[in-house]
């Protein structure tokens, strides 16, 4: 009870603040302005969209709005049906002298940019529209606005780097040049091939076309639906027809040069003989003797001295496939001797490759996921690890500092799309579980890993009284748990990061943009040769500059 108390007073004190001065975004006959708004009333809405479109005050009263199943929404309802997420709303002038209007909104965490700022789009359209035009000139189409499609289109530009400057320049010129016309083409065609390939269905294509569903002057008006110069689907021709066969030439021409160049298949996991620092290579006979000793001897300085003089076998071992499944049979010393991991990665890479996550994060790593942490939607999730990982002190509820700074970044690299057949995205929520497990103090460790059905990639197993008080931990691998050197969050995770190199092992699929950022961008392990997504690089390119 007290823990959702405390969530629950720390989101309301958010919200007031968010709410303190609302900025709304309205776009009113392909003109877009902002109008503040200090609380969120019917009339306060309708007051101040009249004073910032100069509508005269009398015709507040003829301003009609509608929910997205034509329900009229008034003063009483107004507030609760904002706050419960409705989708739609239409508004409209009853007086067909002036034009009504629709209102495009959303509650949801998609709707807001900032944590003052919530957007509602409004779409002009004139119902006379439908009518019959004087005779000789050009018929004018209804107003048949795809909200789906302005909604995809804005949640792109806004969220895309270059997306914003497109919108204040549309809102401040209504028109774009041919520089900006050709850079949003861009993003939204790589926008389309990220989420669909680089050849997307008709219908996707269509849906990404309908630009003017968000810039109503963008639309030709002598085209059948206004948006063929972006993608006709008769033809196949338009603007984002063209980028879409460049990205797909380009994709072609690569994959017909790949013969000369080696694909990029850096990481762990892809049996790549390194280069270590092992002092030399035993013969077999010495091998079996040291293995031999290693499973008898519970000396600690003799375990590690012929831990590491077997490295070069036990290196060449985790990296067949037919051997690999039998290293904790063969040295089982891993199970009760922690620190070896370490050991193992010190000669595989070198002191100064394992020492870097360990100097930089707290130094400045840290400190630079926590700010762009700040830029997220922000959820109740995310808001508890914002507000640990800025404690100095210990946290009542929920993970200490360094382990929600470090879950935090995993949030920045979220889990990327596994395809079409494969099941949908996962969330950063739910690749938690990819990456840490907590047991409460008492509760057997064996009783976990007997509960464990199939094979997981590496994570950590953590127990403790509270999950801001660990106790140990350990590294969970094939229903192993190898105890880690590691006493704090940071330690334990250098360590996680590491065995997946000493036991050749890929990352688990929704934490492959995690450990690929820490591999690059912190141990700098195969830079350049690793495949990467683009969010990996763009958040190393924020977090380096």
């Amino acid at each position: 009870m007290l823990d959702k108390l405390s969530t629950s007073k720390y989101l309301l004190s958010f919200f007031l603040k968010a709410v303190k001065t609302m900025l709304l975004r309205v776009l009113l006959s392909g003109e877009q302005k902002y109008v503040k708004l200090s609380d969120l009333t019917f009339d306060a809405f309708v007051r101040e969209v009249c004073l910032k479109f100069n509508i005269p005050e009398g015709r507040q009263q003829d301003l009609k709005v509608y929910d997205q199943s034509d329900t009229e929404v008034d003063v009483d309802v107004f507030e609760e049906i904002v706050n419960q997420s409705p989708g739609t709303f239409r508004v409209m002038l009853s007086n067909k002298e002036n034009p009504g209007a629709v209102l495009s909104s959303s509650s949801s965490s998609s709707s807001v940019t900032s944590d003052d700022t919530i957007i509602l789009n409004f779409t002009m359209c004139d119902p006379s529209e439908e009518e019959a035009t004087a005779e000789g000139s050009q018929p004018k189409r209804p107003c048949h606005i795809n909200y789906e499609a302005q909604a995809l289109i804005e949640k792109i530009l806004t969220t895309k780097p270059g997306g914003e400057r497109i919108i204040q320049e549309y809102a401040r010129t209504k028109c774009l040049t041919d520089a900006t016309r050709r850079q949003m083409i861009n993003i939204l065609t790589a926008a389309m091939t990220e989420a669909h390939g680089s050849s997307p269905p008709k219908s996707i294509r269509v849906m990404y076309a309908q630009i003017v569903a968000l810039f109503p002057y963008l639309e030709d008006p002598f085209s059948k639906h206004g948006y063929e110069h972006y993608y006709d689907p008769e033809s196949g021709s338009g603007y984002l027809a063209w980028r879409l066969k460049t990205i797909q030439r380009k994709t072609a021409e690569e994959r017909g040069a790949s013969g000369s160049k080696s694909p990029k298949s850096g990481g762990p996991g892809h049996g790549q003989s390194r280069v270590f620092t092992a002092d030399k290579v035993l013969s077999d006979e010495e091998v079996e003797a040291a293995i031999a000793v290693l499973k008898h001897s519970a000396d600690d300085d003799t375990v590690r001295e012929k831990m590491k003089a077997t490295f070069h076998y036990r290196h060449s071992m985790v990296n067949d496939e037919k051997k690999a499944a039998t290293v904790f049979s063969v040295f089982p010393r891993f199970l009760d001797t922690p620190g070896l991991i370490k050991q193992d990665f010190r000669l595989l890479f070198g002191e100064g490759t394992a020492n870097r996550f360990l100097e930089k994060w707290p130094t400045s790593l840290k400190s630079k996921v926590i700010k762009e942490s700040h830029g997220l939607v922000p959820t109740t999730e995310l808001l508890d690890l914002l507000r640990n990982a800025e404690l100095d002190a210990e946290a009542e509820n929920g993970w200490d500092s360094d382990m929600s700074a470090i879950l935090l970044l995993l949030h920045l690299l979220p889990p990327s799309a596994q395809g079409r057949k494969r099941p949908g995205k996962m969330s950063a929520s739910q690749a938690v579980d990819h990456l840490i497990r907590f047991l409460k103090v008492g509760t057997s460790v064996q009783q976990h890993l007997d509960k464990i059905t199939q094979r997981t990639q590496p994570y950590l197993l953590v127990q403790g009284s509270i999950q801001s008080s660990i106790h140990a931990f350990f590294i969970v691998i094939d229903n192993y748990a190898i105890p880690c050197k590691a006493t704090c969050s940071v330690g334990a995770l250098d360590e996680l990061f590491k065995a997946h190199y000493v036991f050749g092992t890929s990352y688990s699929a929704p934490l492959t943009n995690f450990f690929t950022f820490l591999q690059t961008t912190v141990y700098n392990i195969d830079v350049g040769e690793t495949k990467e997504t683009p969010r990996v690089a763009e958040l190393r390119a924020r977090t380096l500059h």
